[in-house]
């Protein structure tokens, strides 16, 4: 559907507390042509329409779905497109929550998604850039999101987890800012450090994730790391 001149309209479904915040199910959004999910989410976030829908988009993570199928936030919107923000997913005893986006993380958006009554200690750990202006990270973005999710339900069952979340930054991260966020619950502190402490050594080891780091010369290197999983040995001559 198109609107005035250069712009699209397009329709936002809202679920759970999204929609308790918006006071409806779904509403109409009209945006610049050419517009991706990224820009419906910040205007969502800064519009004066719904301001409380706004607040709890600028600390929640959410999931976006255009037109019933999972999109990333680069997806260009089209007029009459059905644009899905999906929060957080609760299923069976253990909540568990794994993103990889190019947004700054929050520390305490992850703190509140794995929050519970029944526990008493909540483990967040914060990866940081130091030393340097920024940090350039690039990942195998559809892998990273599967295999980080599989890490914290490993760890969840190892560890009698309540709740476990992580969210991995890429693209560039700047000086003092988290470029990963690991944030566990549990009934007892000692289970819960060791949750959070197995969840982001595992995911530094197995999560394809690559960084980047300015150079003495002025260029940038990659940091080398571990290999792969099962990745095969380097080959010597005549072999």
């Amino acid at each position: 559907m198109s609107g005035p001149e250069g712009r699209i309209e397009i329709h936002v479904r809202l679920f759970a507390m999204l929609r308790e915040r918006a006071g409806s199910a779904s509403l109409e959004l009209s945006l610049p042509r050419g517009s991706s999910v990224a820009d419906a989410l910040r205007e969502l976030r800064s519009t004066g329409e719904h301001p409380a829908l706004g607040e709890l988009l600028s600390r929640m993570p959410v999931g976006t779905a255009v037109n019933r199928e999972y999109a990333d936030a680069g997806t260009i919107l089209r007029g009459g497109d059905e644009l899905a923000l999906i929060p957080p997913v609760s299923g069976g005893s253990v909540r568990l929550h794994a993103r990889v986006t190019e947004e700054p993380l929050s520390v305490q958006a992850l703190s509140e998604l794995v929050s519970d009554p029944a526990c008493g200690a909540v483990v967040v750990f914060q990866g940081v850039t130091r030393e340097v202006a920024a940090l350039d990270y690039e990942a195998y973005r559809e892998m990273a999101g599967t295999e980080i999710a599989s890490i914290l339900e490993r760890c969840a069952a190892t560890h009698g987890l309540r709740a476990a979340a992580a969210e991995h930054r890429i693209g560039r991260v700047p000086l003092g800012e988290p470029s990963v966020i690991v944030a566990v619950s549990a009934p007892h502190r000692a289970e819960a450090f060791a949750g959070a402490r197995e969840a982001i050594d595992e995911i530094k080891a197995r999560a394809p994730v690559w960084k980047r780091e300015p150079g003495a010369d002025g260029g940038a290197d990659w940091v080398q790391g571990k290999p792969a999983p099962g990745a095969s040995p380097l080959e010597g001559p005549g072999r």
